[in-house]
This record gives structure tokens, sequence and C-alpha cells, in this order.
């Protein structure tokens, strides 16, 4: 990671005339302003590996190329994992701890009390502590405490003994943004409770929008986690996080291209279909140019994936209620999906990227706490 390069490409944005150097501007001197009073070996990161949290990284990243050393130092940060994780994100996190130089601490807490930082503390907001987000901001800042929150209790916990393993940590940057639960009534800068851990929370891109996070990575090249490119808008549990419904590609969207080179006929349309080989047995496999679609996952495909089989020359071979026909190996079957469905087979939903969202306020859409809106 090139980290010069991150921090020209920042600063020249955030001095550029670009619609979002404003709150990147704002969001620099919140960070510059909080190492100048405290310090970097002071100063820790909430990482999760969601998007407003690494929009949040690479900001300080550049912060600290910038204003504190050239050669870059390992950057403290915190990560506190939601009950069943994704594994992409959970890849996405160790890839950033690795490209960023994180000394990262994970908090394993038990399930019942795994509470990411982003969501979990309302506070009060100070107007007069801060300038607009093209107005300078001045080096003495008000700050009034953060009172309990719904579920604060694991929390709580999770920062004691973040505390307790890292007791010169003074303060937090938390990527939580203003229509984040919680996030409404925030300032930049929010200190902790008397009861909870004495830390500082300092949240630099607490004004920032929805599309501004997207313009943001998308504008600098900056990686994130792949599920944002499956639907996800808003990441959480596995328990409890769906792709944004808002972004199921809907039948007239565009027409679906069969893997591989093959032409099924389905007696049953509505059967759920897998990919199936010959043994070992195993979904999601391809033998030779062909991918053989089989309705039961337990059955065994006996079609020779090198012969040309056509209905003239040889019988099809069949699998359950399908009959699969090999085709032209160079010949790509294509199915508009339709009631989702193509040559009889049933397709998986799908969903465009994350940045191609454009209500805002439907960015928790896909969680099972956020708004209820229609399948498309």
């Amino acid at each position: 990671m090139d980290y010069q390069k991150i921090a020209s490409d920042v600063y020249n944005l955030a001095e550029s005339d670009d619609p979002i150097a404003p709150i990147v501007r704002e969001a620099l001197q919140v960070i510059e302003q909080c190492l100048g009073q405290y310090g970097q070996d002071h100063v820790s990161l909430s990482f999760n590996g969601g998007k407003d949290c690494t929009v949040l990284l690479h900001l300080y990243a550049a912060v600290l190329a910038r204003k504190v050393s050239s050669t870059h130092n390992p950057i403290f940060a915190l990560y506190i994992p939601d009950p069943s994780p994704f594994s992409a994100l959970e890849e996405f996190v160790k890839i950033a701890t690795q490209d960023y130089l994180l000394d990262l601490f994970t908090c394993n807490l038990s399930s019942d009390i795994q509470l990411p930082v982003e969501s979990v503390t309302p506070g009060v907001s100070t107007p007069s502590a801060l300038k607009g987000s093209s107005g300078y901001i001045g080096h003495s800042v008000q700050t009034r405490p953060v009172g309990a929150a719904r579920g604060g209790e694991g929390m709580r916990r999770a920062l004691e003994l973040y505390k307790l393993r890292f007791p010169d940590i003074q303060a937090i940057l938390v990527g939580t943004r203003r229509t984040d639960p919680h996030g409404t009534t925030l300032s930049y800068r929010n200190v902790t409770d008397p009861g909870w851990p004495a830390f500082e929370r300092i949240n630099p891109i607490i004004n920032w929008a929805y599309s501004d996070i997207w313009t943001f990575l998308r504008k600098l090249k900056i990686p994130y986690c792949t599920l944002y490119d499956e639907g996800y808008t808003s990441l959480g549990s596995t328990y409890n996080t769906l792709p944004n419904p808002a972004l199921l590609v809907k039948d007239s969207d565009s027409s679906h291209t069969l893997p591989s080179s093959l032409t099924v006929v389905a007696n049953n349309p509505n059967a759920m279909c897998f990919v199936e080989s010959t043994p070992p047995k195993s979904s999601l496999n391809d033998i030779g140019p062909f991918t053989i679609i089989a309705d039961n996952p337990d059955q065994i495909c006996l079609a020779d994936p090198v012969s040309d089989l056509r209905e003239s020359e040889s019988p099809r071979s069949t699998l359950g209620p399908f009959q699969v026909l090999v085709s032209d190996p160079n010949t790509q079957c294509q199915g508009e999906v339709n009631d989702r469905s193509a040559y009889g087979v049933r397709l998986p939903p799908r969903y465009r990227p994350a940045y191609e969202l454009q209500d805002g306020a439907l960015e928790r859409a896909g969680r099972v706490s956020g708004p209820v809106i229609s399948e498309i």
C-alpha cells in the first residue's frame, strides 16, 4: 500500500471542485484535530470491514501519512464482530489489516453481547463545537456525554476489555453517520458516560450521506468487501442481513446467460436446480467444457462431457425431472429471465451492486431491523 499516494489522492480530492470535497475536508480536519490533541499512540479506530469504516480507515491513513509520519507506523484498531459474521467480511478484515498495517485487536465476547461499535450509542449534538462542512474547524471543541443505548451492555463490556488491554488509548475513531441508528444527534466528538470506559468517540464522517460513501470509494478505487457487489448495502450478522430488495434485478431488466454451453429442458420449472458432477459427488462443479444441471443434488451425472449429443443422434440424458441436451461447446445458451426461469431452470435472484442504490433511506432495507419494502 502506497501511503504517500493515498495521502496525495485524498488531499487533492479535498482541495478540488468535486461536490464531495467539502465533506472530505471536514473529515480530514476532524481527524487532524484529534491527532493534534491525543497523538497517534493514544488513538484507535473501530473497524469491522463495513463500507463506512473502510472510508474512515482510508482517510485516517491519509492524515497519518501527510501530517504524522511518512513511514506509517501500525494503526491501532478495534474489531468487535457481530454474531455469525459473513466469511467474506472476515476475509476483507484480514486483507485490510495487512494492507493498512493495522494493529487490530479482535474483541471476542459471547454471542449474546456482540454488538458493532457503529450502532450502539445515542448522543447529544453540540452545534457550537464545529462549523459547517465548508467551514474551518477550530481547536477548541466542547463534547457532551453519550448515554446508555439499547443493547449497550455488550458494547460497554467490549470497551472495558479493550481499555484493560490498551489503557493508553483515549479516543476511538468511528464510522458513524447521521442516518445510522442512534446517529441523529451525535456530534463530531462525544465522550462516554460515567460508568463506561473513558473514551472519546470521534465521528469524522458523521455528515456523509450513503451516496457520498460510494462516491469516495469508487472515485479513489478503494477496495471494499465483495458483499456490496452482491446487493448487500448494510452488513451485520448472517442472522439478520440479506441483500437489499431495492436492488433486486427485475425480470425486465436484462437477460440471463446460462453457465457453460448447455441446453436444459425441464419438466418441472419450479424445481430448484443444482450443478452436479461425476463421483466424487459435489455440487457446483464443471465436467469438461460442459456444466450439467440436475434437480437432485445426490444424483450422479452420467453425461459424457466429450460427446456432442444431439436430438437426432442420441437420446437425451435424463436427470430426475430434467432432460439435458449437451450442445455445441462454442455456443452460449441464452435465456430471458421471465418468471425467474430460463429453459425451465429456476434461476437464483440477482442483485445490482450497493453503489447503484438511489434512495439512501433504503440503505438498511436488507436488515431485519431496517425499513420493509415490497419485493420487486
